[in-house]
C-alpha cells in the first residue's frame, strides 16, 4: 500500500478510543521495546515478528511502541507503527521531548497524523544516556504538558504559519487521542502530591487517558483510583505490569530506570525465588497475573504489560489470570503491598481491606494547620522571601509598582547600548548569586517558588516534576528536585495545592541573553497576555 492509498483508505482497526467506549471491557496492552538498527537486522526484527504474533493473539488490544527507551537510540516507533497499522492492529505511540526542540515535535506530529496515528502517549523522556561517539545533548525544549498543549492545539486547528504574500492558508485539524503517564509510586509527600498535581495539570491541558508508571504497591494503585475520583478526574486509568525477575528487582531497587523502584523485601523476595528449580519463572508469571488482577479488582480500565515479554509468557500469564476466582484480587492486594520506609500515603489504610480508605491522611491534615504553616515560614529560605516581596511589589500584573518599572524599561529601551548593559549587568548581579540565573530571558522563578529551572533542573522542567526521582532527590543531578523544594516553600503559606494552577508554560528561546525584568515589564515572555501558552486557555 503506497503512502497515499494507507491515507485514502486506512485499514479498519479497534482504535484506543472506540476501546474505552466500550466500558465493560479490560483493555490488555503489550509494550514493544524499539531497538537500535535497521528494521530488518537482529534485533528488530526479532521484536517485530513478536509484534506481528502479538497481532494475531486475540486476547491483546493493543501495541505500546516505545520512544528512544531509557535515553538509547532507537528505531522510530513509526517504523513499526505503519507495519502494524496495515494489517489492522491498534498501537500507541510513545512521542518523548528530548530529542526534538518544538519545531521537530511540531513536524513529527504532523507525520503521525498523516500516518494515521491517533493513540499517542506524551512523555518529557528519560535523560539520554548514550549517542554517536558519546552522551547526547538532551533538548527538552517543551515537556509533556508542553507537548499535550500542541497537540490538543492541532486538534482544535492550529494554522500553520505561512509568509508567503497574500497566502491564507486553510485550517487543518488533526485527531489525536493524547494519553500521560502517572508516577504514584513516589516516598516523600512534597515528590508523591506533586505528581498528583500534574496529572490533573495534564488533564486539563488535554490527556484523555493514563497509565501509571511501574511500582509494586497496591494501596498505592487504589489511592490514585480515589484521589482523582476526589478531585473529578475523569479519565480512564491503565496500570503498568513488568514481567519481573531477580536481575530486573536488584536494577530498580539500584534505581536503575529513574522513577521505578523496588523495595529491599522484593528484592529478597524475588532472589529466593531465583533460586527455586525452574529459576523462578512460574513464580513471576502467577506475580503478573495477580498484579492484573488487582487492576481489574480497583476498576482499572486496562493493563500495560513490559518487560520484553514473550508471546508464550504473556499467553501463560492471561490463562492464570483468567483462572482466579472473583474475588481473589482482594486477597492478592493485601499481598502485594512492598512500600519503601516511610512511604507517604494521601489516605489512611482502610483495616479491613488493607487498601486506601475515605479518610484524609490525618498527620498531613496536621501539617496543614495554620500552626504548622506558622512554623514553616519561621524557617523559609531568604531567596524565596526576598523574590516573592519583589515579584508581588513590582512584577505582579497588578502590582502597586508595576507602572513605575514599565517605566523605566520603556526609557532604558530608548537609552544607548552601553546604559542598557549596564542595566542588565545589574540584573545580572543580583540574580546569579541568589538563583544561579542563566539569564534565559523567560522567567519562571515566580513560577517554581524562585527556584530557576534552567539551573537546578537537568530537563529544565516548567510545568512540572517528571517522574524520575527517587526519595526526593533528581535522576541526573546531585540535588533535590527542584520541584519538591518549590512545594515545601508554597505549603508555608498554603499555596502548595495550587503550584500548577496556570496556563502552560513555553520558554521563549528568542530572549536568550536579554533582560528578563525587561521582558515582563515590555510584556514580550510567557506571563503576558499575549504569550502562547496564555492565549490557549
Amino acid at each position: 500500500m503506497t503512502f497515499v492509498e494507507s491515507i485514502n483508505s486506512p485499514p479498519e482497526r479497534t482504535t484506543l478510543r472506540d476501546l474505552f467506549r466500550d466500558t465493560g471491557r479490560f483493555i490488555f496492552a503489550v509494550e514493544i521495546e524499539t531497538t537500535r538498527g535497521l528494521a530488518m537486522e537482529e534485533p528488530a526484527s526479532r521484536m517485530a515478528r513478536l509484534a506481528n504474533d502479538l497481532a494475531d493473539f486475540p486476547d491483546v488490544d493493543v501495541l505500546g511502541l516505545t520512544d528512544n527507551p531509557g535515553g538509547n537510540p532507537s528505531n522510530r516507533p513509526e517504523a513499526l507503527g505503519l507495519q502494524l497499522h496495515e494489517r489492522g492492529q491498534e498501537v500507541i505511540v510513545n512521542v518523548s521531548c528530548k530529542d526534538y526542540n518544538r519545531n521537530g515535535i511540531e513536524s513529527r506530529l504532523w507525520a503521525l497524523g498523516s500516518y494515521g496515528f491517533d493513540a499517542l502517549l506524551a512523555l518529557t523522556g528519560d535523560y539520554p544516556t548514550a549517542g554517536y561517539a558519546g552522551q547526547a545533548k538532551p533538548v527538552f525544549d517543551i515537556d509533556s504538558v508542553g507537548l499535550l498543549e500542541i497537540i490538543r492545539r492541532l486538534n482544535e486547528g492550529y494554522p500553520p504559519p505561512d509568509r508567503s504574500v497574500g497566502a491564507r492558508m486553510p485550517t487543518m485539524r488533526t485527531s489525536f487521542f493524547p494519553g500521560a503517564t502517572v508516577s504514584p509510586f513516589k516516598v516523600q509527600e512534597s515528590e508523591y502530591l506533586p505528581q498528583l498535581f500534574k496529572l490533573e495539570y495534564k488533564i486539563r491541558t488535554g490527556a484523555q487517558w493514563a497509565i501509571t508508571q511501574i511500582g509494586y504497591d497496591s494501596r498505592k494503585l487504589d489511592e490514585l483510583q480515589r484521589y482523582m475520583a476526589l478531585k473529578q478526574m475523569n479519565i480512564p486509568l491503565i496500570g503498568s505490569v513488568y514481567l519481573l525477575s531477580a536481575p530486573a528487582a536488584r536494577f530498580f531497587h539500584r534505581w536503575g530506570i529513574p522513577g521505578i523502584n523496588a523495595s529491599a523485601e522484593l528484592v529478597e523476595l524475588a532472589n529466593k525465588q531465583a533460586s527455586s528449580e525452574d529459576h523462578g519463572t512460574a513464580f513471576f508469571h502467577e506475580f503478573a497475573a495477580k498484579q492484573i488482577a488487582i487492576l481489574k479488582g480497583l476498576g482499572y480500565r486496562g493493563v500495560y504489560l513490559s518487560g520484553r515479554p514473550s508471546l508464550s509468557r504473556i499467553e501463560t500469564i492471561i490463562n492464570i489470570e483468567k483462572s482466579f476466582g472473583e474475588d481473589d484480587w482482594k486477597d492478592f492486594a493485601r499481598e502485594l503491598q512492598y512500600p519503601l520506609p516511610e512511604e507517604f500515603y494521601y489516605f489512611e489504610q482502610d483495616p479491613d481491606t488493607g487498601l486506601a480508605s475515605s479518610q484524609i491522611n490525618r498527620e498531613y491534615l496536621a501539617s496543614k494547620s495554620g500552626f504548622a504553616r506558622t512554623r514553616k515560614r519561621l524557617i523559609q529560605s531568604p531567596a524565596f522571601t526576598i523574590g516573592k516581596l519583589t515579584h508581588d511589589v513590582f512584577f505582579d500584573a497588578k502590582a502597586p509598582g508595576r507602572k513605575l518599572g514599565e517605566l523605566v524599561y520603556k526609557g532604558l529601551e530608548k537609552s544607548p547600548r552601553p546604559v542598557q548593559r549596564i542595566a542588565h549587568f545589574a540584573e545580572q548581579a543580583s540574580k546569579v548569586p541568589v538563583y544561579g540565573c542563566q539569564d534565559c530571558g523567560d522567567c519562571s522563578l515566580p513560577d517554581i517558588a524562585y527556584l530557576c529551572p534552567e539551573s537546578q533542573c537537568a530537563k529544565n522542567q516548567r510545568n512540572g516534576p517528571c517522574g524520575g526521582t527517587k526519595d526526593v532527590q533528581c535522576e541526573v543531578l546531585d540535588k533535590d528536585c527542584i520541584w519538591s523544594r518549590a512545594y515545601d516553600r508554597l505549603k508555608a503559606i498554603g499555596q502548595e495545592e495550587h503550584m500548577l494552577d496556570r496556563p502552560v508554560i513555553f520558554k521563549n528561546g528568542a530572549l536568550q541573553g536579554t533582560s528578563a525584568w525587561g521582558n515582563t515589564f515590555r510584556e514580550r515572555d510567557h506571563h503576558s497576555a499575549n504569550s502562547e501558552g496564555q492565549k490557549s486557555r
